[in-house]
């Protein structure tokens, strides 16, 4: 029993559904301690061994985590609460900067698009038994993979970036698995790894990606998966250099077991080169999601990698959803081939905002990181202080916390919906929030 809830059941699936009722419902808030074992087990009247299962089953699912003689807590962030629903509250009349969309005003208009891809499928519907694939959009993409210096390899199409990383992890990797992943980083793939029954390991991240010292121990502690992001990594902005990524794939090389995904998710909003960690292992994939040059309903990532690895990941998708729509992969083809994103002029327009801030905040005594993307990253003292006092001045950013493992305080500033104007007074609040001045670092 904890607090007014008391856990139920006598078979250990009966035993994780009553925690995870409780985890749903909020009765065990996130971090929240589980009774030990033994207690448990005495309380319900159970063999020790029952509850040990349960709490296993719970581990598997990402509900609860084990800290060693700490005993079995809640996750900070558990797979049965949306992750979404754990973000920042934002009152009437503040201003959003915590939600890290992309700045609508810079999204393509999507009717011509929709509307050839409409009179494509009136004459030619998608039917079962077709490809799942458009051969345009194959085109289309393989041209530019090669452009990039990509490997050659076989094409395939999901829902997203995470849910390519999803299955790509489940085609490779067993429960128990320790995954690789950069610190401070992506939150919903902290959420989405534990959810399947895998172990985050954090490698520490600078300006130019992952750092090859906290790779490297990684890789000594047996990670069997490495998840980078090219450009634009989320929160920090970082981008890797081609210094580092002959750093990184030396020492990929002599781990040539561990599947290696690049996260590029942001191509067609940058300038800055790729500078991919792919082929340099057995097993790796490459993905590019349209969600932030086109924007977020457009539910399409096309992937490439090794030719194991996609036959993996698309034969499993095929079992599931079939194939990603057509009408969606027609209307994807159609921007991409009339280059309806201007990307110089896109990137320009995220540049001069973000590099406007960090240097704001720089002249005021403030650290801050943006190399590319739409984020900007300040290292603080005190992350709750810092969120309450910018939202008691008007602005909403996003806690550190949601993007951290075990790397320093810090919050994330998405800088899509501020103009240029703005930036001096955001800085100043930003400053003002975080005295006395802190100069830290992000990884």
């Amino acid at each position: 029993m904890i607090g007014e809830y008391t856990f139920t059941g006598r078979r250990a699936a009966e035993i994780a559904a009553s925690v995870e009722r409780a985890v749903g419902e909020g009765a065990l808030a996130p971090g929240a301690a589980l009774p030990p074992l033994r207690e448990l087990a005495i309380e319900l009247g159970v063999n020790p061994n029952t509850v040990a299962a349960a709490y296993r089953l719970l581990r598997d699912r990402g509900v609860i985590e084990t800290a060693g003689r700490r005993g079995s807590r809640v996750r900070p962030r558990p797979a049965t609460t949306v992750h979404d629903e754990i973000g920042l509250e934002v009152p009437s009349g503040v201003r959003d900067l915590s939600s890290g969309n992309p700045d609508i005003r810079l999204l393509p208009p999507l009717g011509e698009a929709l509307t050839q891809a409409a009179a494509r499928h009136a004459g030619k519907p998608m039917l079962y038994g077709h490809a799942p694939v458009d051969d345009e959009l194959r085109r289309l993409a393989r041209a530019v993979f090669d452009a990039d210096g990509i490997p050659d390899g076989p094409i395939g199409l999901t829902s997203g970036s995470l849910d390519s990383m999803e299955r790509a992890l489940l085609a490779h990797l067993r429960p128990g698995d320790k995954v690789a992943v950069e610190d401070p980083g992506w939150g919903s793939l902290f959420d989405l790894v534990p959810a399947i029954g895998l172990r985050l390991i954090p490698v520490g991240v600078d300006d130019e990606g992952p750092l090859p010292p906290s790779m490297d121990a990684a890789l000594k502690r047996g990670v069997r998966a490495l998840i980078v992001t090219d450009r634009g990594q989320n929160p920090t902005g970082a981008a890797i250099s081609a210094a580092r990524a002959q750093e990184l794939r030396a020492l990929l090389t002599e781990h040539p077991q561990a599947l290696v995904i690049d996260d590029d998710h942001i191509h067609g909003l940058t300038e800055l080169p790729l500078h991919s960690l792919t082929g340099c292992t057995r097993h790796w994939m490459l993905v590019r999601s349209t969600a932030k040059a086109f924007g977020p309903d457009l539910r399409l990532a096309v992937l490439t990698g090794d030719p194991v690895t996609v036959d993996r990941v698309c034969g499993r998708y095929r079992l599931g959803p079939g194939w990603v729509s057509h009408l969606l992969q027609h209307t994807v083809a159609h921007l991409w081939r009339t280059e309806a994103v201007d990307t110089p002029v896109v990137s320009a327009a995220y540049a001069v905002r973000r590099d406007g801030l960090v240097q704001a905040l720089a002249e005021r005594g403030v650290a801050a990181y943006g190399r590319s993307s739409m984020n900007v990253w300040i290292p603080v003292p005190d992350e709750t202080g810092a969120v309450t006092r910018l939202l008691q001045a008007g602005w909403a950013v996003a806690p550190g916390a949601r993007f951290r493992l075990s790397s320093p305080p810090g919050i994330r500033v998405t800088i899509s919906p501020i103009s240029v104007d703005e930036v001096p007074i955001l800085a100043d609040a930003v400053a003002e929030a975080i005295r006395p001045h802190h100069t830290g670092r992000f990884g």
